[in-house]
């Protein structure tokens, strides 16, 4: 019982990296607080270095946490390698990578071209070199690693046709797919990366639009909840924190969702 780690350094991220994509948008926010928050030195992943940098300015500085914004696209394995160069050289190594980033497609099933579903599964590609790349870097150093995808609700069912119908697209196709694809891409690196203390698990969120969404398809979205709600970014602060911390430690290839329960119907 003496050796047996407390609740608070289960959490505890004081001392660790996290590279998080992503992190300027309405639920990246949100984590990469988190990770701050628990007492990480955040490295705040952008397209465009500038919101990459003004995000990182924000971010709670406990303890002697460093945070610092890199430019980084998924579309560009150049620009993948480039930012997890700089990220290294100025914090000394990453522990844990939020691979959050990703663009969205503005066509449904009806009308969404070749090119445009193909670039939608282009986000897949990557963050999976952004993974490997991780992986790699944890492999050269021999900390290990927690890698957290980010899938959805989506990637696991069908979306509700009247919950779209007369007020917007349905949601993409391809967004189901890319989604669906995320959470078998995390079963296989999880089981190959394993025994080289590399973690590999996804968070799915599920109804958590964000506040530009029209307001009647937050009615109908609430009204398919069992709990009669949308779900709010702050909401997923503790399931970040505990996927990327020693609190799940013996955990692998898992998808934790949190969606307000809208898989038990």
């Amino acid at each position: 019982m003496h050796d047996e780690p407390g609740i608070n350094e289960l959490f505890d991220l004081s001392g660790k990296v996290a590279l998080i994509t992503g992190a300027t948008g309405h639920l990246g926010g949100a984590m990469s607080r988190a990770l701050a928050e628990a007492g990480a030195s955040v490295i705040v992943g952008s397209r465009m270095q500038d919101r990459a940098a003004a995000a990182a300015d924000l971010l709670p500085r406990p303890g002697d946490a460093k945070h610092l914004g890199i430019a980084l696209d998924y579309f560009d394995a150049c620009s993948i390698e480039r930012g997890v160069a700089e990220a290294i050289k100025n914090a000394g190594r990453i522990d844990v990578l939020v691979n959050n980033g990703y663009e969205r497609i503005t066509a449904d099933w009806r009308d969404a071209t070749g090119d445009q579903f193909n670039r939608q599964l282009a986000n897949a590609t990557g963050c999976f070199l952004l993974a490997r790349r991780i992986h790699a870097h944890a492999v050269e150093r021999g900390g290990g690693a927690s890698i957290i995808m980010m899938g959805s609700m989506y990637g696991i069912a069908g979306s509700y046709p009247d919950a779209y119908a007369g007020i917007c697209m349905a949601s993409p196709a391809a967004y189901h797919v890319l989604k669906g694809g995320i959470l078998s891409l995390t079963r296989h690196l999880a089981v190959y990366w394993a025994k080289d203390g590399v973690r590999v698990n996804c968070l799915s969120p599920g109804p958590f639009p964000a506040p530009t969404v029209d307001s009647r398809l937050m009615e109908r979205l609430q009204a398919k909840s069992p709990m009669g709600r949308i779900g709010q970014p702050h909401e997923l602060k503790g399931a970040i924190v505990f996927l990327a911390s020693n609190a799940s430690s013996y955990m692998t290839g898992q998808n934790l969702v949190i969606d307000g329960g809208w898989l038990a119907w």
